[in-house]
């Protein structure tokens, strides 16, 4: 948590990382050389991916909106990616100061930009945690520092779960993480599809694939597992920039053609 140093781990810049090209779609400069090739060459195959992932980035400002509006005052964002304006905290606490959040990636280079720029308000708490989500004991003792796990926290996967396979788990994983969260806790989620747009998600996977990421595409009854148990907030699952739309801005170029992603929000019983 707070302290960590972001030196102790080694930034590989030999392979590209999901985080740094996620970062270059929207335009930042915290990535490096293959990332932006990578980038290029997803480019050439799915022209959409930068306008995919500010749709992304707006679900998340409207999921953190209208969760705040309900009264949620812990957030734990697991896969934060590379801190850009306006991020999480910064949504929850203009809303409510004593908002507490927990930020969570893997990559050592966002872990040396979350502590130099992730900084909350003094009524609430703004904390990152250096850990993967395949390591869900780390990340939720982590977050127990921080937050009250005896009360609601809204659990953010946003644009993660397409890197984690059925085979390593992704359901088993999502479920492990909502157990040790209390009832009227949120998951708000988007993920990448190919129920639109088949042959070209299928030839925009393949790249990344070859260069050791795993990339799964999941069909609308295959995110939605992701909810079972859970009460759907309306409208349910949905292509993700018509999620409540009313709670922010429209991204440039979302309605040309389908975005082929879907999000959703949901409540703990």
């Amino acid at each position: 948590m707070a302290g960590q140093d972001p030196t102790a781990a080694a930034i590989d810049t030999g392979n590209p990382h999901p985080a740094r090209m996620y970062d270059w779609y929207l335009g930042g400069k915290d990535n490096y050389p293959v990332d932006e090739a990578m980038g290029r060459q997803m480019l050439a195959l799915e022209p959409r991916m930068p306008v995919m992932a500010r749709v992304n980035r707006a679900f998340m400002h409207r999921a953190t909106r209208w969760l705040a509006q309900q009264g949620v005052r812990q957030f734990l964002d697991i896969g934060t990616g590379i801190p850009t304006e306006p991020n999480l905290h910064q949504i929850a606490q203009q809303l409510a100061p004593e908002a507490r959040i927990v930020y969570c990636d893997n990559d050592p280079i966002v872990l040396a930009h979350a502590t130099a720029l992730l900084r909350g308000t003094p009524e609430g708490a703004t904390e990152y945690l250096r850990a993967d989500v395949r390591d869900p004991g780390t990340i939720i003792a982590g977050a127990r520092q921080i937050l009250d796990l005896d009360r609601p926290v809204a659990l953010s996967l946003v644009a993660l779960l397409h890197f984690i396979p059925d085979a390593d788990g992704a359901h088993e994983l999502v479920d492990r993480l909502l157990t040790e969260l209390p009832s009227g806790s949120y998951l708000m989620m988007t993920h990448a599809t190919a129920d639109f747009t088949p042959e070209e998600s299928a030839a925009a996977t393949e790249k990344p694939q070859a260069e050791g990421t795993t990339y799964t595409l999941r069909s609308r009854e295959e995110f939605t597992r992701f909810f079972a148990g859970l009460d759907l907030v309306e409208p349910g699952v949905e292509i993700v920039h018509k999620w409540h739309p009313e709670l922010g801005e429209p991204v440039p170029g979302q309605d040309d053609g389908v975005i082929p992603g879907y999000g959703a929000v949901a409540r703990k019983r």
